[in-house]
């Protein structure tokens, strides 16, 4: 297809037209030039689709740092691919990720959705995953440009970074991810970048990434992102989203009237967006694949099973993984209801999550007795199959007419960016699972005019406050709750007026006091050869639109581990998180299990770990500091956040941590020898080294290569994952890459000092000095 003939087809406002959103995650089309709509969906773990809730059932892959942690471009490059299919059976042709903002703080509450601390690391895999999704004619969009590593009013605060911090770090993914898989789309952030919005600067988008870089690809607003008509336009951004609306369309075109704007800067915008059409099969209009694996076949349950166990880290082990006992006390809330994916944009409907507890009972039955623990969530979740059943959603008009009705799994839809938009009142109901009369706390979640039957009697009413912001509405609604006493066959009706965003039933057993919790706990760990204790954050805490204000775990949870390991013989703990978290009880403890957010097959995944079938070889792609204090601030202040550390953050600081980024112990034992390094002109080619493996088992090894110059902080220029068999020894090269070997100052210039080899940071086993060949 001719782009220029096309544009010239089209006048002004048809072009304009184009650049913005025709809807939440779609473009218009355009019969005249044989323009499909292009469709879009947020998809760091897995391709939404069109519904914020309830949508299209889907893969649900492990979260981005549990892939991280394989260090394995081959494995970032199949799961670029898995999702490319999932696209592709939701005749889907953009996918919004992957997400490459850095860890730079462990407060951060979406980091679970960004890969690592590090950028090479970071831009290295992202690469890997831009190349699978493409090479299947899917469409990546490495997010968020650029400096947004915090929820805290990410709309508003000015990140203030100097030019060497931002060179050096955090341009440095995006550079590296066009340079090595050239993406067909990147997201511009809502953040703005030293006092210039990211929609709109011309320096980074313009002249670096267009420019410098040569990125012809299209650059994104974020959602609702863009803040200005002309200067946005000017600026490099080539497509305003969502639709319909905004400060684009008739405003845009009223910019190009008044001189603002030049119709040859639009003409740019709509070229680059009809180049994405066209290598994404909607101009002209693709034919789609069929009979792609299903989200629960056996091929994909493999896959993600693998992409979950193998990626989780084993941070403590004093002999008693992998489990070899014949009596297991599996204790914790995170055992029974384990949380699978992070809050936020990311989120995806599953085929299934498979719990810890049935991932376990399924492999050693009886062997396993299961006990709940405390409470770990303030606000409840919707319930799923088996807490409710026969689930219903109905729209109504403002006369009160039927609108719609459908049948739901999870008692819980968006009002907003999905079916029920735009009705007047939504209804959900669902008919209480009980054996037996029990007293069961019920209630909402939302922001509108509720009231709540149950049984046909009218429960309550009551007004939820309906303002707040987009985040608050989605992620963190308002609940209301009341300890009813509920028969078998009784039905939960809700019904709000003027709902906002989301809408949602709660249905679930009354709390227990944590110390019943605690002590049933310690009964049963004493009874056992083994405790397993699974503790967690949950979506309240790993979410998009809010940052943590603490590393300490939700509620009782601390305590339930240190009374476990008081009273166990031997205690392993097992971490359903992404992000760091304190560990207190840590010299108490016999083993430490990093289990991430596993996706749609975690209790699978974390069976096969501890029972040694696939092995946890997973390194930290984040450095755990001890205490909170220890952790960068991350909220503004006066409206700025400025990153006063400059290049020193995470292992680049220097501390002692908790566990140092790249450490993870698997199931065997290593030892180095023999290292030697290439360089040309003071740059490192390669480092070469022999590996053995000196435990009982084989084993996978990460071997790092740090660079540590002498007026400049450390940093990961290379690494290589091998497979290597118990009892043997290979040589191993690790090729070094020069872009994490420069330093920036009116430019870029090479940097050399003393080389690390390492199994993490707290870990060297081989240092090359800097004046050693």
């Amino acid at each position: 297809m001719d782009i220029e003939k096309a544009i010239a087809r089209l006048d002004l406002a048809r072009k304009v037209r184009l650049l913005t959103g025709s809807a939440l995650f779609a473009l218009h089309p355009e019969p005249e030039i044989g323009l499909a709509s292009l469709k879009l969906s947020d998809g760091p773990t897995g391709v939404r689709g069109a519904e914020l809730r309830g949508g299209t059932i889907a893969c649900v892959l492990p979260n981005a740092t549990l892939l991280a942690q394989h260090w394995n471009t081959a494995l970032a490059r199949e799961v670029g691919e898995v999702l490319a299919d999932e696209a592709a059976a939701q005749q889907v042709h953009v996918v919004l990720g992957p997400t490459i903002n850095l860890h730079r703080t462990a407060f951060g509450g979406r980091l679970f959705e960004a890969y690592s601390e590090d950028p090479l690391l970071t831009g290295v895999i992202a690469a890997a995953y831009v190349r699978g999704l493409q090479d299947k004619g899917i469409a990546a969009t490495p997010k968020h440009y650029v400096a947004n590593e915090s929820e805290t009013e990410r709309r508003t605060a000015s990140m203030v970074v100097d030019e060497k911090t931002l060179r050096e770090v955090y341009l440095l993914p995006f550079e590296i991810v066009v340079e090595d898989s050239a993406p067909w789309a990147i997201m511009a952030a809502y953040n703005n970048v030293n006092g210039v919005p990211a929609t709109e600067h011309t320096e980074l988008v313009q002249s670096v990434l267009k420019g410098e870089w040569g990125f012809d690809g299209l650059v994104m607003s974020d959602w609702f992102a863009t803040k200005s008509t002309a200067g946005s336009a000017n600026g490099g951004l080539d497509l305003a989203m969502p639709g319909p609306g905004g400060p684009w369309e008739d405003r845009l075109v009223a910019a190009v009237r008044a001189g603002e704007v030049a119709e040859s800067t639009i003409d740019d915008h709509l070229a680059r967006l009809l180049l994405l059409a066209s290598r994404t099969g909607a101009f002209p209009e693709r034919a789609w694949p069929r009979d792609l694996p299903a989200p629960d076949s056996p091929a994909r349950r493999e896959q993600l099973r693998r992409f979950a166990a193998g990626g989780m880290t084993v941070l403590k082990n004093s002999g008693v993984l992998p489990l070899q006992h014949s009596k297991i006390a599996l204790i914790g809330r995170h055992a029974i209801d384990t949380v699978a994916q992070g809050g936020g944009s990311a989120g995806v409907r599953p085929p299934h999550v498979i719990s810890i507890a049935d991932g376990l009972t399924s492999q050693l039955g009886d062997a396993v007795s299961v006990v709940d623990g405390v409470e770990v969530r303030l606000r409840y979740a919707a319930p799923g199959p088996g807490v409710l059943k026969d689930v219903r959603a109905t729209t109504y008009d403002a006369n009160g007419e039927v609108l719609a009705t459908r049948d739901m799994e999870i008692a819980e839809l968006a009002a907003y960016g999905g079916w029920a938009q735009g009705a007047a009142s939504i209804e959900v109901s669902g008919e209480v699972v009980l054996d037996e009369p029990a007293r069961v706390l019920i209630g909402v979640r939302g922001f509108g005019d509720w009231t709540i039957d149950v049984a046909g009697r009218r429960h309550a009413t009551f007004l939820a406050w309906a303002g707040g912001i987009v985040e608050e509405a989605l992620l963190k609604p308002p609940h209301w709750t009341a300890e009813v006493l509920l028969s078998p066959g009784d039905r939960i009706t809700a019904r709000v007026r003027e709902a906002s965003a989301l809408v949602g039933l709660i249905t679930q057993p009354v709390p227990r006091a944590p110390a019943d919790a605690i002590g049933g706990a310690v009964r049963a760990a004493r009874e056992a050869d083994v405790a397993v204790v699974v503790v967690g954050l949950t979506e309240e805490q790993e979410t998009e639109g809010f940052d943590k204000t603490t590393l300490a775990l939700p509620g009782e949870q601390d305590a339930l581990v240190a009374a476990v390991a008081a009273a166990a013989k031997r205690t392993v703990v097992v971490v359903n998180a992404a992000t760091p978290i304190l560990m207190p009880w840590l010299a108490q403890v016999d083993a430490v299990l990093w289990a991430g957010l596993p996706g749609q097959e975690a209790g699978d995944a974390v069976a096969a770990a501890l029972l040694g079938h696939i092995e946890p070889a997973g390194r930290l792609v984040t450095t755990f500091p001890r205490a909170d204090a220890d952790a960068l601030n991350l909220v503004p202040a006066n409206g700025e956040l400025v990153y006063a550390e400059g290049t020193a953050f995470g292992y680049r600081a220097q501390t002692e941590p908790l566990f140092w980024f790249g450490h993870g112990l698997g199931y065997t034992t290593w030892e180095y020898r023999a290292a030697t390094r290439s360089s040309a002109d003071g740059v490192i080619g390669t480092v070469s080294v022999e590996v053995a493996n000196t435990g009982g088992r084989a084993g996978k090894e990460v071997v790092q290569v740090y660079l540590r110059p002498r007026d400049e902080t450390v940093r990961l220029v290379g690494w290589a994952t091998v497979e290597v068999p118990a009892g043997e020894t290979v040589r191993v090269e690790v090729r070094c890459d020069p872009r994490a070997q420069r330093s920036w100052s009116d430019g870029w210039h090479p940097v050399t000092g003393d080389v690390l080899i390492a199994r993490g940071l707290g870990d060297v086993r081989v240092t090359l000095p800097a004046d050693q060949e």
